[in-house]
This record gives C-alpha cells, sequence and structure tokens, in this order.
C-alpha cells in the first residue's frame, strides 16, 4: 500500500498547533512529525519539506510579528568578557563560557603571539605526517598531569573529539550507555559507531545500573557515557557511584570535563578532584580547550596505550590537520594561570552560587542546577524565553534563549554562564531584571489565534 506523500509546509492548523505548543508550559515537543519526501525536488524544495525546517522558519516569523529581535549570531565588538560591546553599546554579558576570565588576558594573548612567531599559525599537516611540534606535547602533557593521566591526545576540535574517539573505540557488537541529557557530540559519536545505544535518565545511576546488568552479557565491550558538568542544566554526576558500576560490570566510563576543568575542584581539575577521587575513577577523561582554557580544540586523556591507540588510528586525529600553534600556546598558558591563581576557581564557584541564591530567591525556576558555573532560568515555552531575552537584552543583559529542539518544549529556557570576573553588582541586577522582566511578561496575554492567522501562508 502507498500513501500518497504530504505537501510541503504546515496547514493553518498545524501552525496554530505549533505555536501553541511553543507557548504552552506544560506541552511536550513531538520530535516525531514524519518528513515529507518528494522526489527529484530542488534543494530549496526538499529544505522546505522537512518539517524542522518548516518549524525554524514559522518560530522565526513569530518573532519578527511579536517584535522580538533575533538573538543568535550577534556580532560583538571586541573580547567577550563579564561584560561585551554590541553595536557599541555595553552589556553585562552571561553567554560566554569565559570562566575563569583568561580569554583575553595578557599572559594569554603573548603566549600565542610568540607561537605564531616561532611556528606560524598552522602546522599545515596532519601530525602524523610532518604536522608534529614540540609546543602540541607540552600541551598534552599538562593536560595528562592535571587528569593524573599517563597522556593524553588533543584534536583540533571538541565536538570532533567525541565523535570520532566514541565513533572509532566501539564497534557492532558493543554497547555504549549514555545519559539521556548527553551532549550531541556524544551521541553523534555512539550513532557512527554502529553500536548499540541506551540512554538512562539523566543523572539516574540507579538506571544506568539496572540497564547495564541488563543489556552487559550480550555485548562485547560496553562504554558509558557522563559530563562532568552539564551544560543545559549546571548539575552534576554521582561519580563514585559510576565508577562502580562500571567496574563491576567491566565497562569503560567516559567522562566529559567541557563544562567542569576549572569550574569543579578547589583547582578546577574537574570531577575528580571535585569527588577527591584519582584518575582511575574513569577510562578516558574528555575535555575542550575552548572554555576555561581560551582555545579551540578537544582532548582525551587515560592510559598510554589507549592514547597511541587514537593517535595511529583515530580518523580525527589521523586525517586532520595537527593543532595550530597559538590555540595550543594559549591553552597552556591558561593552564599556568589556572595553577598559581586557584582564587579565580573559588571566585567562579562564590559567584555562581551567588546567582543561583538570587534566583530563587526571587521565585524564578533553576532546574536543577548546582550552581558552579552554570544557572538556567526553566520559561516553559520557547516564545517565552525568546521574549525575555529580548527583554532583557533591551535593559544592557545579554544572555541566549535555549529553544525547542534544542531541549524539550516545556524546559526552553535561558542559560547564564557565570565567570569568575563577575561582580555580585552585576549579579544583582541582572537578577533584579530577570525577575522584574518576567513578572512583567507573564501579565501579558498573547493571542496565538491572531498570529497563527497572520502567519497563515
Amino acid at each position: 500500500m502507498t500513501t500518497k506523500p504530504k505537501a510541503a509546509g504546515l496547514s493553518a492548523a498545524e501552525k496554530a498547533g505549533l505555536l501553541r505548543r511553543l507557548s504552552d508550559r506544560r506541552a511536550v515537543g513531538d520530535r516525531s512529525a514524519p518528513k515529507a519526501h518528494i522526489a527529484a525536488a530542488s534543494m530549496l524544495e526538499e529544505l522546505n519539506s522537512i518539517a524542522e525546517y518548516e518549524q525554524l522558519r514559522l518560530v522565526r516569523a513569530a518573532g519578527d510579528m511579536l517584535g522580538i529581535s533575533n538573538p543568535y549570531f550577534r556580532v560583538h565588538d571586541g573580547i567577550a568578557g563579564p561584560e561585551t560591546s554590541i553595536g557599541g553599546q555595553s552589556f553585562i554579558n552571561f553567554s560566554s563560557y569565559n570562566y575563569l576570565g583568561l580569554n583575553g588576558h595578557p599572559e594569554v594573548s603573548a603566549a600565542a603571539k610568540a607561537a605564531i612567531d616561532r611556528y606560524g599559525t598552522s602546522v599545515s599537516a596532519s601530525r602524523l605526517v610532518s604536522g608534529e611540534r614540540e609546543i602540541h606535547r607540552e600541551l598534552e602533557r599538562r593536560l595528562a598531569a592535571v587528569h593524573g593521566a599517563e597522556d593524553c591526545v588533543s584534536f583540533v576540535s571538541g565536538h570532533a573529539t567525541n565523535v570520532t574517539v566514541i565513533g572509532h573505540l566501539l564497534d557492532k557488537g558493543d554497547l555504549i550507555l549514555h545519559d539521556a541529557l548527553s551532549h550531541n557530540s556524544a551521541v553523534q559519536g555512539a550513532q557512527l559507531s554502529g553500536a548499540h545505544r541506551v540512554s538512562f535518565p539523566h543523572n539516574d545511576a540507579g538506571a544506568a545500573k539496572r540497564l547495564l546488568a541488563e543489556h552487559r552479557r550480550r555485548h562485547r565491550r560496553v562504554l558509558v557515557v557522563i559530563e562532568g558538568h552539564y551544560s543545559m542544566d549546571g548539575d552534576i554526576p554521582d561519580l563514585p557511584a559510576f565508577t562502580e558500576i562500571v567496574r563491576q560490570e567491566q565497562a569503560w566510563l567516559l567522562v566529559d570535563e567541557a563544562h567542569s576543568l576549572g569550574v569543579l575542584g578547589r583547582r578546577g581539575h574537574g570531577l575528580a578532584e571535585h569527588f577527591g577521587m584519582g584518575p582511575d575513577a574513569a577510562d578516558l577523561w574528555m575535555g575542550t580547550l575552548s572554555k576555561t582554557l581560551a582555545g579551540c580544540g578537544g582532548y582525551i586523556a587515560g592510559r598510554k596505550e589507549l592514547i597511541e591507540y587514537l593517535k595511529l588510528s583515530a580518523p580525527g586525529f589521523v586525517y586532520s590537520v595537527g593543532m595550530s600553534p597559538p590555540v595550543a600556546a594559549a591553552a597552556i598558558a591558561a593552564l599556568d594561570i589556572m595553577a598559581r591563581e586557584p582564587e579565580r576557581v573559588g571566585r567562579l564557584q562564590a559567584m555562581s552560587r551567588l546567582f543561583l541564591e538570587k534566583a530563587k530567591q526571587a521565585g524564578l525556576d533553576t532546574g536543577s542546577s548546582e550552581g558552579f558555573g552554570i544557572v538556567p532560568i526553566i520559561t516553559g515555552s520557547s516564545i517565552a524565553a525568546a521574549r525575555l531575552s529580548d527583554a532583557l537584552f533591551k535593559r544592557g543583559i545579554n544572555v541566549q534563549p535555549i529553544l525547542y529542539p534544542a531541549v524539550p518544549e516545556q524546559a526552553a529556557r535561558l542559560r547564564f554562564f557565570l565567570s569568575c570576573e563577575h561582580t555580585p553588582g552585576q549579579i544583582e541586577a541582572a537578577v533584579g531584571f530577570l525577575a522584574e522582566e518576567s513578572a512583567r511578561l507573564q501579565g501579558q496575554s498573547l493571542d496565538l489565534a491572531a498570529l497563527a492567522g497572520r502567519l497563515k501562508s
């Protein structure tokens, strides 16, 4: 039996339904809508036939009609620290991963410039062929030391690190068990591997243990993936529990420290330091250079045999150019400052706790954030998040909305990244404006039917 393909675009009723989902805190985003397929169509026609693309177009149109400026791709005039300049106007900034304030630090910038003078801006080859430089090994030795690991390998992209390493280490017949809120890079890597993939409820070690016991005997190798500090929610996992689980079932554990390096622990050494555990708490310590370390790229730290194997066989390393020298030099300098000035980590944690406490006192929904560096404000709908972000921008606060489908519709939010360079005054002002604008917008009704009619094509 064949069915006639659905025409491209959404009907008026579908558009009204989408708008309801984008505005109703109780609604649940539907990710299962079928995609239309049109034979021999042009690229534009194919795009227009994709339901997700139509939804994005519709959300953009709705924002225009509501007078909400596009919050994405805003051009910053310079370094985005606790304050930033956009279009010549100053904003208190909560949209950068510059946790320890090291991006733009004179010492970091000087190191990058010196590396350019010595090595140039590129090594112009994969490291396996002729792109190896001493600065690469120095960075990897320093990162391994932070985690107490035997060795480390760096990659030119944080996202690609998870994709290529997970995709390479696991295969058909293996199992990947990951947190339901794992980053897209880990999920993409799992899909690439061809391994059987199972997710467990967020931060639920008990559920992970039951699922692992249920599936373990049917698979050869098993990898459990968690994050040290979840970037959407600002909470952390119970590392001792996960370590015990994988050891009992002879599985591997990968901890993604992208948002926990420089954030957790007294010295900023991450999740293991936070719990007082050693390097053997996990088998693979993954991290990025683009947050605390003021660079760009990713790395894996672990046993020397594992690192040697990845250097000789991981596609994202073997077939990619080596890391740019100024990026590696900037990260090394950032590690130097982090080691010399651990008080930066303490200030970050103090400012984060202050923001979380003030937001809770104001009656705002901060989800499961534990106040280490990331605090979400849950709005319950994408339109509410976009309107609130826009209102704050007009009052000098730069914070990005996180909309469906990046998160489920009812979990749409604003996401505040804190820095050790934020001041109590900036935090109190931001939370005050946040509470005022949230209350004001909640008191305004929105005629969704009229809006849907205006969007009707």
